[in-house]
């Protein structure tokens, strides 16, 4: 697809982990604790870069089992303690070595004056997103923040997309879906969204390009510079 194509929408709905912000060194501090914490092994900070993606719950069962594949299960009662060791300790660090990352403040700021509404999209809790997007100095250039417990299914599910449209008053097809995974893309397409990613971020480890998406972009800057609002 010719990169230089302009879409036309009238709301940007945004990825936070690896689209937005590089959480990584704060997330695998946390996890890292809690291994500590009961007793088990650290792990390198790129191995929890690949676990990264579907929420807390599931990146503290893959650093638990080792594993990227949910069907293998964790001691339960062993899961059962460490989340909430994770959430203590993510607390503390959330924010601390958190980088934006680069022309993604230029690029929403050019959102924001073509007219486009703009929502963040995460699969993190609440009580990490908004915190955290205050702290980078993001939080003024959302209207609408969706995270992980807002709707009942988190990405790659549609619901936390629908409900952003919603609250716009746009249709999904009025909309793009910017992100760095696969997650992301599913809920885009399953949504009716269009898709954009950035190559920079997570995936779980895949590459960006066996996305099924519309365009890869290199930076926010360039996907607004696509952007045209739609005259409706």
């Amino acid at each position: 697809m010719d990169v230089a194509q302009k879409f036309v929408v009238r709301a940007v709905l945004i990825d936070l982990d690896g689209t937005l912000l590089d959480t990584i060194p704060d997330l695998a501090e946390a996890a890292n604790r809690t291994l500590a914490e009961i007793g088990r092994t650290p792990l390198p900070a790129d191995t929890v870069r690949t676990y990264v993606g579907k929420g807390i719950p599931v990146l503290v069962k893959r650093c638990l089992t080792g594993h990227l594949d949910d069907n293998v299960e964790p001691d339960a009662a062993e899961l059962a303690r460490a989340l909430p060791i994770f959430k203590r300790h993510y607390a503390a660090v959330n924010g601390e070595q958190t980088t934006v990352y680069p022309h993604v403040v230029e690029g929403l700021q050019v959102m924001r004056e073509k007219g486009l509404e703009l929502a963040c999209i995460t699969n993190k809790a609440g009580d990490f997103t908004l915190p955290l997007l205050a702290r980078t100095g993001l939080a003024p250039y959302f209207r609408v923040v969706v995270s992980g417990d807002t709707t009942q299914e988190k990405k790659p599910h549609p619901a936390p997309l629908l409900y952003a449209c919603a609250q716009f008053g746009i249709s999904p097809n009025e909309a793009v879906m910017i992100g760095d995974s696969t997650n992301d893309a599913l809920a885009g397409r399953n949504a009716g969204c269009q898709v954009l990613c950035v190559p920079y971020g997570y995936n779980e480890g895949g590459d960006v390009h066996d996305i099924d998406c519309d365009a890869i972009v290199d930076s926010l800057l360039d996907a607004a510079n696509m952007l045209r609002p739609s005259a409706s």
